[in-house]
């Protein structure tokens, strides 16, 4: 079952996220959503997710906003205080699923998409305790989060005719690596995982994304 659960931040603060529970000792998954916000189509994969064996936690970053335009989802974006949503928010849902798979050994990793994609790199960077992380179309300024500092597992998804995440920023964050790294590029447009925009959604590329996803979370949040 999932529903929408409330957690601590680190700064005493509490946020909510949808949760979606995949069974006791289960390993957790950290969803970050998209510019959009937490709309259906976030909560629907964090289900997904959890069917596939990982209790997902999706915060909601927007705090109950949802964009229904580009305009609307960008000038939500740019009003988000990155930093404060990852070391408040992301290392809040880091400890809320580190309590709630308690099992010794127990692992959580990070999965986010567009802007999400970016923030997971951030929290790859900036919050100990993450098992792996999992990036589709999103990079964040170096400035803020240098991907040299990154230590764990990371596997990336990028799409070729991508005018945000664009190939040569792909290259610069390839580059940057220090630790070795699953980068996979596909001939398809940014967003294209998202089958609820069918001007981008690529069902073949979306399909092996998610299956290699799947085996990358299964192997570096295997117990």
């Amino acid at each position: 079952m999932a529903q929408m659960i409330d957690f601590q931040r680190p700064d005493g603060g509490t946020s909510s996220a949808w949760l979606a529970e995949a069974g006791t000792g289960r390993p957790g998954l950290i969803l970050i959503q998209e510019w959009w916000g937490l709309n259906p189509h976030i909560r629907e994969l964090a289900e997904r997710f959890a069917a596939a064996g990982f209790t997902t936690l999706a915060p909601d970053l927007y705090r109950g906003r949802i964009a229904s335009s580009a305009d609307e989802a960008n000038h939500l974006m740019t009003g988000l205080d990155f930093g404060d949503a990852t070391h408040q928010d992301l290392a809040g849902a880091l400890g809320y699923l580190r309590a709630r798979c308690p099992k010794v050994g127990a692992k959580v990793g990070v999965v986010g998409f567009c802007m999400g994609g970016a923030l997971t790199i951030a929290a790859a960077v900036h919050l100990p305790g993450l098992a792996a992380a999992c990036c589709f179309y999103g990079i964040p300024p170096a400035g803020f989060a240098d991907p040299a500092k990154i230590a764990i597992p990371l596997q990336g998804h990028f799409a070729e005719r991508d005018d945000w995440c664009t190939p040569a920023t792909v290259d610069g964050l390839v580059a940057a690596l220090k630790v070795p790294a699953e980068i996979h590029r596909y001939p398809a447009d940014h967003a294209f995982f998202n089958d609820t925009r069918p001007e981008v959604f690529d069902a073949a590329s979306a399909q092996l994304a998610w299956q290699r996803t799947l085996d990358f979370l299964g192997r570096t949040l295997a117990q």
